[in-house]
């Protein structure tokens, strides 16, 4: 099959649009990135991320274009943020929770996974002109691994509320997992931005609970990735007086507030 070209504002929302053209996951891609794009300054000189995808060989998928349903990406477990959500029953969608493979017992080869992705990262860096150095640890036995970045312009690298830092992390999650029998955890993180907005949005969203009650009235949040969604979950299962559910399709599905029946 021969590649067809992508182009959006993001290697996030390039990759979301190739795997619905192809009603395929994102791991049944075969792509490579022909312009990382550029931001701009205040919204001018914008260039758009380009990619050139296909599916990979040997994948039997029905090809269907122009389709309706959301981007076939699987999001990350829940185990990746330490908490428990057995609570949070109102998240219905079942790609909030993916499982790693149950292949527990395969061996992973620590040395080429972590030059495989530090190949990757420093590739993908250079494309983006960053001067960014990384430390990548992994613990085989819980088969994860974490990516510390640090260099002069991590604001540039975090982007808007974390989108920039999430896209890097997504496509390091692809470049380690590809070809390995058995899921790795991966999360990317720079200054402790992470732990950083995890307090942010439990602050969030004990003030919009408070107006809930106040007002009696439900409050829709603004858009946000799973991992993000599941700390709102996680900071309000224990309220007495409020309960959270998701709505619509990603990259748009946002938790809504309301009050207890």
């Amino acid at each position: 099959m021969e590649y067809t070209e992508f182009s959006g504002k993001s290697l996030e929302s390039v990759l979301s649009d190739a795997c619905r053209h192809f009603s395929v996951e994102a791991s049944d891609l075969d792509y490579e990135i022909v312009d990382m794009g550029k931001s701009g300054i205040l919204g001018f000189n914008t260039k758009p991320t380009v990619i050139k995808a296909r599916i990979k060989e040997g994948v039997n998928r029905e090809i269907k274009e122009n389709t309706d349903t959301a981007p076939i990406i699987k999001e990350e477990s829940a185990k990746e943020t330490g908490t428990s959500f057995t609570s949070a029953k109102t998240e219905k969608s079942s790609e909030d929770e993916v499982s790693p493979s149950d292949n527990a017992g395969s061996r992973i080869d620590g040395e080429e996974i972590k030059n495989r992705v530090k190949k990757f990262l420093a590739d993908l860096f250079k494309a983006m002109e960053l001067d960014v150095s990384s430390e990548i640890s992994l613990n085989t036995a819980e088969r994860s691994l974490n990516i510390e970045l640090s260099g002069p312009e991590m604001g540039i690298l975090i982007g808007k509320r974390g989108q920039t830092l999430d896209s890097v992390q997504y496509l390091a999650s692809l470049i380690v997992n590809k070809g390995t029998s058995e899921y790795i955890r991966v999360k990317v993180d720079t200054e402790d931005y992470r732990e950083r907005r995890r307090k942010t949005l439990e602050n969030l969203a004990k003030n919009l609970a408070f107006k809930v009650k106040r007002t009696k009235r439900p409050v829709s949040l603004e858009p946000m990735n799973p991992y993000e969604r599941r700390i709102i979950h996680s900071a309000l299962q224990g309220d007495r007086y409020v309960v959270t559910h998701s709505e619509g399709d990603e990259p748009f599905r946002r938790v809504v507030i309301t009050l207890k029946k």
